[in-house]
Formats: C-alpha cells, structure tokens, sequence
C-alpha cells in the first residue's frame, strides 16, 4: 500500500513526465529516477504504517464487541434493550474497521 501526500503526487507525476520526454529521447537521467524510487519508498513506508493502524483498530472494534457481548448476557433484564444497543454499535464499528481494512489492503 502506497500513501502518497498530494505534495509527493504532484512531484512523482512531474518526474514521470519528465522521465518519458526523456526516454523518447533515449537519454532518461539516473538521479530522476532515484528521485521517484525515494518518493515511492517513503510512500511505501507510510503505507504501511497507515495499515497496522487500521489493523489496531480493527482489533480494539473486535475487543469491544466481545466486551459488548459479555455486557449484553449478564445484565439484568432492565438493562438489555441498553446492552443490546451497545452490542449493535459495536458490530457496526467493527464492521466499519473491516471495511476499511479491506480497502486498504486492495
């Protein structure tokens, strides 16, 4: 995965076109393409980072729904209707984690 600020966008398009005017021309310069494996690399780095995020999300959503699960079985008959939408938060959020998960991953 790859998260390009617009910044770094802006630039490795500009290097890109650059780099094909020259490799019409046949004579494509070394430092500019070192200049777009960097912006990759750091993209590339950052990506990552942003997914183990994601994963550590999705993980607490899946600890709170646990959590909201055991809450929605042991409270007393008062409470459940509250406990059950608690529950139902929670499968949405890890829902919404999956989802996002998947996104970034693809």
């Amino acid at each position: 995965m790859h998260s390009y600020t617009p910044a770094e966008k802006r630039e490795r398009n500009r290097l890109f076109r650059k780099g094909f005017r020259q490799a019409m021309a046949d004579c494509v310069d070394p430092r500019l393409e070192a200049r777009i494996e960097r912006i990759d690399q750091r993209a590339a780095e950052r990506g990552a980072q942003e997914l183990r995020a994601l994963h550590q999300v999705q993980a607490d959503a899946r600890q709170a729904l646990a959590n909201a699960k055991a809450a929605e079985r042991t409270v007393p008959r008062a409470d459940r209707s509250a406990a059950r939408q608690a529950r139902r938060a929670a499968e949405d959020a890890v829902r919404r984690a999956e989802r996002a998960v998947m996104r970034a991953e693809s």
